[in-house]
């Protein structure tokens, strides 16, 4: 087993590595002697954080329903909720962008009726959170089903025997025992938020967020003007994702 686990260690490496050279080169090439934003940076950087956790606390109320409700339903049902859920995940988001525009926009199916009332969806704030709401929701999930399903259901049988609800069993029961599981939910549902660019770029270029800006700076400057609003996405998407991943452990060492 020593010797198997060595040679994995090994073969390892390739990707190790591979994974490792963008991260490298980013220290390389950034300009810190010059290390400034650019003209309206910040404004991408309060659209992206401000409309991103709206866009979360969104995904989180009305995605934990669907993922609870998947982790334990069966039959035809189930079957086609997946697809409803898969569906979206898998369909590139240049794709999703464009069918947004043609369900949402001022001409869609959907927004001529928003039309009716004085509302639009397209290259204002609600696209914008919108766009990210089907960029994270279907990631979500798909992973908070994962979670929910790791919880035993004889222990649920045994609070409802108990006399516990519906709603304490999922409180006080299957809540807590998921919460690993849904931090990583969480914290992916907050990447895909945030650096969701496909369907904003087409759906919501204005108001601009991180992503877009990013990409308007590559095309006006070049790459050398980009970095630091690069480092910002790093420091804006990759902290949380790391504390879900240290809590997950934590609680996981704890369960055992």
């Amino acid at each position: 087993m020593r010797q198997a686990g060595r040679l994995a260690g090994w073969l390892s490496l390739p990707a190790l590595l591979l994974l490792c050279i963008p991260f490298v080169t980013l220290l390389h090439e950034t300009p810190w002697g010059h290390f400034r934003l650019a003209w309206r940076d910040d404004n991408a950087i309060a659209v992206s954080l401000g409309l991103g956790l709206l866009a979360l606390c969104l995904v989180i109320l009305i995605g934990l329903p669907v993922a609870w409700w998947l982790a334990w339903a069966t039959g035809r049902k189930r079957l086609i909720a997946e697809l409803l859920v898969m569906v979206p995940l898998l369909t590139p988001p240049l794709s999703m962008g464009i069918l947004l525009v043609s369900a949402w926009g001022p001409y869609g199916l959907f927004g001529q009726w928003l039309s009716q009332v004085g509302m639009t969806l397209v290259n204002n704030p609600a696209a914008f959170v919108l766009a990210q709401l089907y960029g994270a929701l279907p990631y979500f999930i798909v992973v908070a089903r994962s979670a929910f399903s790791t919880v035993p259901k004889t222990i649920l049988e045994a609070g409802q025997t108990l006399g516990a609800g519906g709603w304490q069993r999922f409180r006080y029961l299957a809540l807590p025992m998921a919460m690993p599981g849904l931090a990583s939910a969480f914290a992916l549902a907050w990447v895909r938020a945030v650096g969701e660019f496909g369907i904003v770029m087409i759906f919501a270029y204005f108001p601009q967020g991180i992503p877009v800006k990013l990409y308007t700076n590559l095309q006006n400057d070049g790459v050398d003007s980009v970095y630091t609003l690069l480092w910002l996405l790093l420091i804006v998407t990759l902290p949380l994702p790391m504390i879900c991943m240290a809590l997950s452990r934590r609680a996981q060492v704890n369960q055992l």
